[in-house]
C-alpha cells in the first residue's frame, strides 16, 4: 500500500496534476491577497488549465509548440465569443464555424486533437465570463498570460526533473512487456480456450505500441540527445533491448495445435518452459522497480537451474520417444530454449547498462535513430483530403457541432444556472468512435453522481471554509491525475472539486450540486445520442483499411527478411524500419478491433470473420518476426531455391489479399506444381539430414556444430516459411468472405 502510494506520487500523472493545480492556485492567491481582485487570478488560472490537455508525454520541442498553439487558439476564441456572446444572430454562426474548425484540426494527429480540446474548452468557458471588473480583451489577455505561465512551469519541470518523464515511461513499458510475456507463458499450458488470453495480448499490444511511439519521440529526438547525450544513448540501448525482448516474445507464438499434439503426453516439458518464462517476466518487473529506486539492482536468479532442468527434460524426451521419431520435437524444444536464452541475455544487457549508469564510459548511439521517430505530417493538404463524409474526423466535427448547438439551445431556452456545463460535458465526453463515447458517458455519469453524493455529505458535515479549501485542492490534484488512468474516478474527484469550490463562494451549494448533476446528465445524454444517430462511424465499415495497411507492411517486412537472408551481415536500417512499421500497423488493427467490440452487436458485421482475420494477422507478424529473428541471430547457409519459391507464392497471396480488400482485380497466377516440388525437396532434405545423423549415432559420433546448425536451420526456416505460405492462403480465403 505504502509503495503504491509512493509510486503514485512519483508518476508523471501526479506531477502534471500537481503542476496544473499549482499553476491555477498561485495566480488566484496572488490576485486575491495582493490586489484584492479575484477575477484576474481566475482568468490566469483558466489560461493554465486550457493548456494542460496539450501537455502530454513527448519531446520538449513538441510540448512547447503544442502549448504555444493552445495559447494562441484560446486567446482568439475567448476574444471572439466574449465580444459576440450577447448578439445571438452573430453568435450562432460563429459558434458553428468555431466548433467545426477547431475540432477538425484533429486530423493532424493525437497532439493536434489535444490542442483542439483546449480550444473547445476555452470556447465553452468563454460563456462563463460575466464580470464587469475586467473587459473581454483583458480577460482574454490574462488567459494568454496563464498559458505562458503554464508553459514556463512545464519547461521548468522538464529541466529540474529531466528523468521523471522517461523513467515513468520506461517503468510502464517494462510492466506491460512483463505482463505480455507472462500471458505467453500461460498460453503454453492453456489447451481448452486460448482466445481469452490472446485477446488480452491484443489489448496489451495496443498499449505497448503507444508507449514505444512515445518513448521514441522522447529519447530518439536529436536535440534531446544533444542535451543529455550519454544518458540518452544509454536509454536508447535499454529501449532497443526491451523492444528485442518484446519481439522475441511475439516471435515465440506457436502453432498451438501442432505443439499440443507433439507434447500432449509430455506436459512436464511445457511446465518447465512456463516457469522460465514467468521468471523472465518477474525480472522485468524487478528492473522497473530498480528504475524507481524501490529495489537494488540484482541479477541473482535461478535461470541456470531452470535451463539445466529443461536440458534434462529434452534428453529424457529424446530417450523415451526415441530417434528418429523424437527428432522434430527435440529440435523444436531446443529452438524454443534458444529463444529463452536470448531473452535472458537481453535482460543481462539491460542490467549491465543500469549497473554502470553513473560511470562515464561512452555508449555509441543507435544508428539512424532519428528515422525511427514516426513523423507527423502537418501539410495543409490533409485538411482538404479529409473534407469529406468518408473521413471519421470530418464526421466527428459535424456531429460535435450539431450536438453542441442543441446543448447550447437547451441551456439558453431553459435558462439554467450554469448552461455552459451542458456543452462542457459534451466536449469532454464526445469522441470520434461510438465505443469510447459510450464508455466515457457511463463513467462520467457514475463519477459525477458519486462525487455529488460525497460532496453533499461533506456539506452537511461541516461548514468550514478551510476544510472546503483543503478538499478542493486535494480533489483537483487527484482528479486530474486519474483522468487518463481511470476516467470514472477522475470525474468523481473533479466533481467534488467543483462542489467544494462553489461551497466557498456560493450560499446555496445544494442547488449548485443539483444543477451540476442535471446538466451533466443532459450533456451525457446528448453526447451519446449524437454519436449514435449523427453520421456515426462504425468500425466494421473502416476495418478493411487497417487490414490493408497490415498486409502491405508484411510485404515490406518479408522483402527485407529475404534480403537479409541472402546478404547476411548486419541488420540494415531498412529492415528495422520495416519491422517497426509491421508492429505499428498490427497494433493499429488490434485497436480498431477493440473499438469494434464496444459497438452495438447488430453493427458488428462479419465479426467472426474479422476476428479470424485479425488472429491470422497477429500470427503472421509472429511468424515473420520469428523467421527474421532466426536469420539475424544465427549463422545461416546458402539460401535454397525452395525458399525463393515460397517467398514468391507468399508475396502473390499477400498482394492478392490487398487487391481483394480494395475491390481490385489481380492477375498474377501461381504454379502449384513448383510449390509442391519445393515442399517435397525441403522435407526430403531434412529427412536426408536425419538419416545422415542416425548413421553418425550408430557409429558413436557426437553431433558436429555444422550438422546441428543445418538441422536447426532447415527445420525452423522451412517450417516458418511453409507456415507463412499457409497463413497467406488463409488470409486470401478470409478476405474473400469479408
Amino acid at each position: 500500500m505504502v509503495k503504491n502510494l509512493i509510486r503514485y506520487f512519483k508518476s508523471i500523472h501526479f506531477i502534471k496534476a500537481f503542476l496544473v493545480a499549482f499553476a491555477m492556485a498561485i495566480p488566484v492567491l496572488i490576485s486575491f491577497y495582493f490586489f484584492d481582485r479575484f477575477e484576474i487570478g481566475f482568468s490566469i488560472a483558466l489560461g493554465a488549465i486550457f493548456c494542460a490537455p496539450s501537455d502530454v508525454p513527448g519531446s520538449l520541442k513538441h510540448k512547447f509548440y503544442g502549448i504555444l498553439i493552445s495559447i494562441i487558439l484560446t486567446f482568439v476564441i475567448t476574444l471572439l465569443i466574449g465580444y459576440f456572446s450577447n448578439t445571438l444572430l452573430i453568435l450562432i454562426p460563429l459558434l458553428i464555424i468555431l466548433v467545426f474548425s477547431v475540432s477538425y484540426i484533429s486530423v493532424f494527429g493525437f497532439r493536434a486533437s489535444l490542442v483542439s480540446l483546449a480550444g473547445l474548452i476555452s470556447l465553452v468557458l468563454a460563456f462563463a465570463h460575466n464580470s464587469s471588473d475586467i473587459s473581454v480583451l483583458e480577460h482574454a489577455a490574462f488567459i494568454a498570460l496563464g498559458g505562458f505561465w503554464y508553459l514556463f512551469l512545464t519547461i521548468l519541470t522538464e529541466l529540474t526533473l529531466p528523468k521523471a518523464q522517461s523513467d515513468f515511461l520506461f517503468v510502464e513499458l517494462l510492466e506491460k512487456t512483463s505482463e505480455f510475456i507472462k500471458i505467453r507463458g500461460k498460453l503454453l499450458i492453456e489447451v481448452e480456450d486460448r482466445n481469452a488470453l490472446l485477446e488480452e495480448n491484443f489489448k496489451l499490444q495496443v498499449t505497448i505500441n503507444e508507449l514505444h511511439e512515445t518513448i521514441r519521440e522522447v529519447i530518439l529526438d536529436k536535440r534531446l540527445s544533444a542535451r543529455f547525450s550519454n544518458r540518452t544513448r544509454r536509454q536508447q540501448l535499454i529501449f532497443s533491448k526491451i523492444i528485442e525482448i518484446y519481439e522475441l516474445a511475439i516471435s515465440n507464438t506457436l502453432d498451438y495445435d501442432k505443439f499440443d499434439g507433439l507434447f500432449k503426453e509430455h506436459t512436464e516439458k511445457v511446465d518447465e518452459f512456463k516457469v522460465l518464462i514467468f521468471e523472465i517476466s518477474d525480472r522485468l518487473i524487478h528492473i522497473s522497480k530498480v528504475i524507481l529506486k524501490e529495489e537494488k539492482l540484482s541479477f541473482k536468479t535461478n535461470f541456470n537451474v531452470l535451463l539445466k532442468k529443461i536440458e534434462n527434460h529434452i534428453e529424457i524426451y529424446k530417450v523415451n520417444v526415441g530417434l528418429p521419431e523424437a527428432r522434430e520435437g527435440v529440435i523444436f524444444l531446443l529452438n524454443f530454449k534458444a529463444y529463452q536464452e536470448k531473452q535472458i541475455r537481453n535482460l543481462a544487457d539491460i542490467v549491465r547498462v543500469l549497473d554502470s549508469y553513473a560511470k562515464n564510459d561512452k555508449i555509441r548511439a543507435i544508428k539512424d535513430a532519428e528515422q525511427f521517430i514516426t513523423p507527423q505530417d502537418y501539410d495543409l493538404k490533409i485538411l482538404k483530403e479529409n473534407f469529406s463524409l468518408k473521413s471519421p474526423i470530418f464526421r466527428h466535427s459535424l456531429r460535435l457541432t450539431l450536438t453542441m448547438l442543441i446543448g447550447f439551445s437547451i441551456g439558453y431556452v431553459v435558462e439554467m444556472q450554469q448552461p455552459y456545463w451542458i456543452i462542457l460535458t459534451i466536449v469532454v465526453i464526445m469522441r470520434p468512435s461510438y465505443g469510447l463515447t459510450k464508455e466515457r458517458v457511463k463513467h462520467r455519469v457514475v463519477g459525477t453522481l458519486v462525487g455529488a453524493v460525497v460532496g453533499i455529505g461533506i456539506v452537511f458535515l461541516t461548514k468550514s471554509a478551510i476544510v472546503y479549501a483543503i478538499i478542493s485542492a486535494m480533489s483537483l490534484i487527484i482528479g486530474f491525475s486519474l483522468v487518463k488512468q481511470n476516467y470514472r474516478n477522475g470525474a468523481a474527484f473533479i466533481t467534488l472539486y467543483v462542489i467544494t469550490m462553489y461551497a466557498l463562494i456560493h450560499p446555496n451549494i445544494l442547488m449548485v450540486i443539483e444543477f451540476r448533476v442535471f446538466d451533466t446528465l443532459i450533456g451525457s445524454f446528448l453526447a451519446f445520442i449524437g454519436n449514435y444517430f449523427l453520421w456515426p462511424v462504425w468500425e466494421a465499415k473502416n476495418i478493411k483499411e487497417f487490414f490493408t495497411n497490415s498486409i502491405e507492411s508484411f510485404l515490406e517486412f518479408l522483402k527485407d527478411i529475404n534480403i537479409l537472408y541472402h546478404e547476411k551481415g548486419d541488420v540494415s536500417t531498412a529492415y528495422s524500419l520495416a519491422r517497426k512499421e509491421a508492429f505499428l500497423q498490427v497494433a493499429n488493427l488490434n485497436a480498431a478491433y477493440q473499438r469494434l467490440l464496444q459497438e452495438p452487436k447488430y453493427r458488428q458485421e462479419n465479426i467472426a470473420i474479422i476476428y479470424e482475420l485479425m488472429t491470422i494477422c497477429n500470427t503472421y507478424l509472429s511468424a515473420l518476426s520469428s523467421l527474421g529473428m532466426y536469420i539475424r541471430t544465427n549463422e545461416t547457409g546458402k539460401v535454397p531455391l525452395e525458399f525463393e519459391i515460397f517467398v514468391k507464392h507468399i508475396e502473390i497471396n499477400l498482394k492478392n489479399a490487398v487487391h481483394i480488400l480494395n475491390n481490385k482485380e489481380f492477375t498474377a497466377s501461381l504454379d502449384n506444381n513448383e510449390l509442391e516440388t519445393a515442399t517435397n525437396n525441403y522435407e526430403e532434405f531434412f529427412l536426408n539430414l536425419g538419416i545422415q545423423r542416425d548413421k553418425e549415432i550408430e557409429i558413436g559420433l557426437p553431433i558436429s556444430k555444422s550438422m546441428r546448425a543445418k538441422l536447426h536451420e532447415t527445420q525452423l526456416v522451412s517450417e516458418q516459411i511453409m507456415w507463412l505460405r499457409n497463413l497467406s492462403e488463409s488470409l486470401v480465403n478470409r478476405v474473400k468472405k469479408l
